[in-house]
């Protein structure tokens, strides 16, 4: 008679190859499964991230303007501060002679005397003064 052999005897049996316990086989359905459910994950976090962009550029676009014309503002007071200085000193009777004397007005009664020479003079002064 022929001998005949049985599939187990032909193949050894595969708990005995690994030798204790198998890990349980994962498809490659359930592969792909996660990591289309991955990559949806992350396009919809990149998706939400597009949609937030404008908004949030325009917001801190908006705060730059605002710093800016802040410090514009915190300017222009100033300015304004000293010309009102500039203005209430200018009302007076001393500020308006100084301002007539420097037109070269004068005061009804007074004379006139035009000096030409003065920086020569000083230097000269200045050379007398030093000699000595």
């Amino acid at each position: 008679m022929a001998r005949r052999t049985s599939r187990s005897d032909a193949r050894p049996a595969k708990a005995s190859v690994t030798r204790g316990k198998r890990a349980p086989k994962r498809s490659a359905r359930a592969q792909r499964s996660t990591v289309l459910l991955r990559w949806c994950v992350l396009a919809t976090a990149g998706f939400v991230g597009f949609l937030y962009y404008q908004p949030l550029s325009s917001y801190l676009e908006t705060r730059a303007t605002l710093n800016e014309r802040t410090a514009e503002v915190q300017l222009l007071r100033q300015e304004r501060s000293r010309l009102q200085a500039r203005l209430e000193d200018s009302a007076t009777v001393a500020a308006l002679s100084r301002e007539a004397r420097r037109m070269s007005l004068v005061r009804p009664g007074e004379r006139l005397f035009i000096v030409k020479g003065v920086p020569e003079w000083r230097r000269a002064h200045a050379r007398l003064s030093s000699a000595r």
